[in-house]
């Protein structure tokens, strides 16, 4: 594992993130252009992260729980310490933490119960997370310029995040509940 730890893409998603307490600093301090810059390169990071782990060959397991993690992280804490800083609503943060902690309290259960299998992120799970890395930077040029195009995007990505946050939750939620119905099923069909 330490070994996998040094491999290229994995020391990207490590610098990913250290840069997390650097922007939260930044944000709190109103240092907005910094903390845009390095938010644009930690997601720089991240896409750099895995096409060298294709075209290097070092995908490995470590990476393929580092770097959600990381950009969970990111997102997370972002969305905190902009409310804090009352950039965005504690509403859309309450809501943006409780997608994710009911997330990893149904995983958390299947897992316990045996019931576990490897639920794949959903095409809402994707667009709620797109929606969520466009509108952070939306919110930090807001702190920087009030051209009107900004005002625009950071109004309407937050409301898309809203939106889509409540709809991949829910989701996520049915999806498992219809998968562990159609394996109740399959179960009873055959120890019949």
């Amino acid at each position: 594992m330490i070994r996998e730890l040094l491999y290229t893409p994995n020391l990207l998603t490590l610098l990913r993130l250290i840069f997390i307490p650097l922007t939260v600093i930044a944000v709190l301090e109103n240092h907005y252009i910094w903390a845009l810059v390095l938010f644009l390169v930690a997601g720089i990071s991240d896409g750099l992260d895995g096409l060298l782990a294709r075209l290097l060959q070092q995908k490995t397991v470590l990476g393929q729980y580092l770097d959600p993690i990381a950009d969970k992280l990111l997102l997370s804490t972002m969305f905190l310490v902009l409310s804090i800083a009352h950039r965005v609503p504690w509403s859309v943060t309450v809501l943006v933490f409780s997608r994710d902690i009911i997330i990893v309290i149904i995983s958390a259960l299947l897992y316990a119960t045996g019931q576990f299998r490897a639920v794949r992120p959903s095409w809402w799970g994707k667009a709620n997370t797109l929606a969520q890395i466009v509108t952070i930077p939306l919110v930090l040029l807001r702190e920087i310029s009030s051209a009107h195009w900004i005002v625009w995007g950071r109004w309407l990505g937050i409301r898309v995040t809203v939106a889509l946050t409540i709809f991949s939750g829910v989701h996520y939620a049915m999806r498992v509940a219809f998968e562990l119905r159609a394996a109740g099923a399959k179960a009873a069909d055959t120890s019949k």
